[in-house]
């Protein structure tokens, strides 16, 4: 989490915790129809005297929720605090161990059949680890046993279903479209592990874009929200779920009155396609953007506030099939302008992949519009693969998985990745180059006193080929089984000539 003045998920840490209804009627006073839905909960208009008769129709919709994880743990490891903390495990003892850990946040229920809806991240676990048991609490105290349905790291969602065949109360999604920044909210979830806390204040903005990311778009509120309410709803007057708190904006890890909520308005169609199992596919150009700046603007007499610079191009991809070109200024998707509060992610990862739209921009000073069909955004592991070897070496563009897991590591001290035609491109090498790049590397390893660094391609390894990370664990196996302590590497920097070096088992 990132807590100096920086955007950070409302999670609970503590101690070991990774930080991150009945059947009953949900109020008195609530009118309920057949199928449990809390209905008619309107307090007076304007600033009410209370948000108690609010509270209590809405409250039994909303649970806690917590999870048991196994987690790796890493010792002696050079790459803490890195990407890379779970690669380099603690070679004297041989293998990583695992220690038992926890999550918590919200949700709430939205079908009297047991669906509950909260943040991905209060369901992923952290780091290396897996997720053994998801426990639903409803207010009463009562435990249930949840299964994960889907998931959405791009836009935080994450639907459960409880395993309990009983008619639960349940709210429902508002339209957050119509919210006005002014509007009373209130929030209801579990922040610092308080069940059923409630807090409330205005909405001090709408459609707050917080990040790059498609998903980046928030309603920004003034009602406190800590860490342990992500996923738990933010309700309108009408007792509507407008928005799922996610975030905070804090020096400190508290709140300070900045608080941000996925609009229900996105989350609806993702929370129901998840709902039905459904894969989620969005739409992708293939383009890196940046920022109109005033600048910019003035240099091209662009109006302020109003489109995105096509930074890089991805080969093969839509754009570069349209003819989008670097340096382009994109100005309109399908007849949307994009702006700040629209921006293009947004746009393009809205529209449905294989459709035809027209994309208009400027380009040296001259105004034209291209039809595109829009592609299938990949995976953020794709994503974060093609990026891989892009630009500089700064830790954070090295997030793909790599091959080899802990073997390599243990025995060389290398994270490897085998090399396909995006990282062949972005190493600067033929496309059809077979070999594994180096990723990472430990510093206290020989191969690392042998000079061997990141972006080095290994190409043979005892005078055979190692198209695959699992190649050169064979290779590695069976020299320890001969008894041997080194095996020679044949290594190729991206610009340079190949050379033999011997580098000692571990």
């Amino acid at each position: 989490m990132r807590y100096a003045y920086g955007l950070t998920s409302a999670l609970l840490i503590g101690g070991a915790t990774i930080s991150l209804v009945t059947g009953q009627p949900a109020g008195a006073q609530v009118a309920q129809n057949a199928d449990n839905r809390i209905e008619n909960a309107v307090p007076r208009a304007g600033a009410p005297a209370s948000f108690a008769d609010l509270t209590e129709q809405l409250a039994p919709a909303v649970v806690n929720i917590s999870t048991r994880q196994r987690v790796e743990v890493q010792s002696s490891n050079p790459f803490a605090g890195t990407p890379f903390e779970g690669l380099f495990g603690n070679r004297r003892q041989g293998q990583p161990t695992t220690r038992e850990g926890q999550s918590l946040g919200s949700g709430f229920i939205i079908s009297s059949d047991g669906y509950v809806v909260t943040n991905n991240h209060v369901v992923t676990p952290q780091g290396r680890g897996t997720v053994e048991e998801i426990t639903v609490t409803t207010p009463d105290g009562t435990e249930y046993e949840a299964e994960l349905v889907g998931k959405d790291a791009e836009s935080d969602l994450a639907v459960l279903k409880i395993n309990r065949a009983e008619a639960f109360p349940f709210v429902q999604f508002g339209d957050s479209e119509s919210a006005r920044a002014g509007d009373w909210v209130v929030a209801i979830g579990n922040p610092f592990g308080l069940g059923g806390t409630v807090t409330s204040g205005i909405i001090s903005s709408v459609l707050r874009t917080a990040g790059a990311g498609a998903y980046d778009r928030y309603i920004q509120t003034d009602a406190a929200i800590n860490r342990g309410n992500s996923g738990g709803p933010l309700f309108d007057m009408r007792g509507n779920v407008i928005g799922i708190n996610n975030a905070i904006l804090s020096p400190s890890g508290g709140s300070v009155g900045v608080g941000f909520a996925i609009p229900a308005d996105t989350a609806a169609p993702i929370v129901e396609r998840l709902r039905k199992g459904e894969t989620i596919e969005r739409g992708y150009l293939g383009v890196s953007i940046g920022p109109v700046t005033d600048d910019f603007a003035a240099a091209l007499g662009l109006p302020r506030n109003r489109g995105e610079v096509v930074q890089s191009v991805v080969e093969g991809e839509a754009a570069e099939r349209a003819g989008i070109e670097a340096g382009d200024v994109v100005i309109a998707v399908n007849g949307r302008d994009v702006t700040p509060d629209q921006t293009l992610s947004f746009l393009v990862a809205n529209i449905a992949p294989g459709t035809t739209i027209p994309v208009t921009l400027l380009r040296n000073g001259d105004r034209r519009t291209v039809r595109l069909t829009v592609g299938t955004r990949p995976s953020a592991e794709e994503l974060a693969e093609a990026q891989m070897f892009d630009g500089n070496d700064d830790e954070d563009e090295m997030n793909a998985p790599l091959d080899g897991g802990e073997f390599l590591a243990e025995k060389l001290g290398i994270g490897a990745v085998a090399i396909n035609p995006s990282i062949a491109r972005q190493l600067g090498v033929e496309t059809d180059m077979q070999g594994l790049a180096i990723a990472a590397i430990d510093p206290s390893s020989d191969a690392a006193r042998k000079g061997l660094q990141r972006r080095d391609i290994i190409l043979s390894a005892n005078n055979q080929p190692v198209p695959s990370t699992d190649a050169l664990e064979a290779i590695v196996r069976d020299a320890e089984e001969r008894g041997r302590e080194a095996i020679v590497l044949r290594v190729q920097r991206p610009r340079g000539p190949s050379q033999y070096v011997a580098v000692r088992i571990q």
